[in-house]
C-alpha cells in the first residue's frame, strides 16, 4: 500500500524519532546523513520500491544498494517502520551481538540486498545487480543510495562509466548531496561541481530535486523508470542533520551521535514538528 504525501511526511518523521533514540542508546554512529535521508527512504519504502516485508526474497522485488553503509540507521529505520522486523530491535544498534551492524550486512537482517562499509563499492554492487537483471530480461528496478562524499573516490568512475556502456536503464542512483563528510565540507575537502555535467558526460539522465520535498523525489523515481535509455542520477539536496535544528548544516555531526540530553531535545523538536504537519492537514 503505498502512502499519501502527508502519510509519508508523518513516516519520515517517525524515522527521524527512531534514529535518534538508536544512536544515543548506541553511544556510537552517525546523525547527520541518516537524518537528512529520512525522507528519501520514506519515499522509497512507502511509495517507491516494489518490495514485501512478509517475503524479503520475493523474486519480483526491486533491490536497494546502500553504498554509504555509516547512514545504515535510516535503512534500519525504514525497514523496521515497513514491518521486515521488530522495532524494538532498533535499540540494540552496535550492541555486541545485534544484528544491527555498524554497516549493513546483508545476511544478518531481512531486507538488506547488499554489505557495505567501504565507500564507492556499493555503486559497483548496484551496477552489477542492475547488469545481472538486465542479462535476465528481468523488470526490476535497482535503487543505489550513495553519498556525495564518496564521489572522491576512483571506484565510483569505474562503475559509471561502466553502467553508461551498458545503458543500464533499470538503475537509478540517489546521491545525498548534503554537501558535508567526516573532515569538513565536501568542496573544501576535494570539490565535486560539476556532478550534473560529470554524469551527463558519461551517459546518464541527471535529476536535481530537493531532497526534502517528498513529492519531488516521487516524481524524479517515476521519471527515472520512464528513460529506457540509460541509467538515471538524482540529486537529492539535503540539509546534513535535517529536522534537529543544533545538527542542520554542521559537518561535526557527519559522524558523532547524539548525548542523553541532545536526544532528549532532538526528539522534542521532532515531536513538535510533527505536531505542526498534523494541523496543516487538518
Amino acid at each position: 500500500m503505498k502512502l499519501s504525501i502527508n502519510e509519508l511526511k508523518y513516516k519520515a518523521n517517525d524515522i527521524r524519532q527512531d534514529i535518534i533514540e538508536m544512536l544515543v542508546a548506541a553511544g556510537s554512529g552517525h546523525s547527520a546523513g541518516p537524518l537528512d535521508m529520512a525522507d528519501v527512504f520514506s519515499a522509497l519504502y512507502f511509495n517507491v520500491l516494489e518490495h514485501d516485508p512478509k517475503n524479503p526474497a520475493w523474486e519480483g522485488r526491486d533491490r536497494l544498494a546502500l553504498s554509504c553503509g555509516h547512514i545504515c540507521p535510516v535503512l534500519y529505520a525504514s525497514l523496521a517502520e515497513a514491518g521486515y522486523f521488530s522495532k524494538e530491535e532498533l535499540l540494540t544498534l552496535r550492541k555486541f551481538g545485534t544484528r544491527l551492524h555498524g554497516h549493513p550486512h546483508n545476511l544478518a537482517l531481512p531486507g538488506i540486498e547488499t554489505s557495505s562499509g567501504p565507500l564507492a563499492q556499493g555503486t559497483s554492487q548496484a551496477v552489477g545487480m542492475a547488469m545481472g537483471l538486465k542479462m535476465d530480461h528481468k523488470h526490476n528496478q535497482v535503487y543505489l543510495v550513495m553519498s556525495d562524499g564518496e564521489q572522491q573516490e576512483g571506484q565510483t568512475w569505474e562503475a559509471i562509466m561502466f553502467a553508461g556502456k551498458y545503458r543500464l536503464h533499470n538503475l537509478t542512483a540517489i546521491m545525498d548531496r548534503n554537501n558535508i563528510q567526516i573532515d569538513g565540507y565536501t568542496e573544501d575537502v576535494m570539490p565535486l561541481e560539476n556532478l550534473r555535467a560529470k554524469y551527463e558526460a558519461f551517459n546518464w539522465h541527471v535529476l536535481e530535486v530537493d531532497g526534502h520535498n517528498i513529492q519531488e523525489v516521487i516524481n524524479a523515481c517515476h521519471e527515472a523508470k520512464a528513460i529506457y535509455e540509460k541509467p538515471t542520477l538524482i540529486i537529492a539536496h539535503t540539509i546534513a542533520g535535517k529536522g534537529v535544528d543544533f545538527m542542520e548544516g554542521d559537518y561535526k555531526w557527519h559522524g558523532n551521535p547524539p548525548n542523553k540530553e541532545q536526544a532528549k531535545l532532538a526528539l522534542e523538536e521532532l515531536r513538535t514538528l510533527k505536531g505542526k504537519i498534523k494541523s496543516e492537514h487538518q
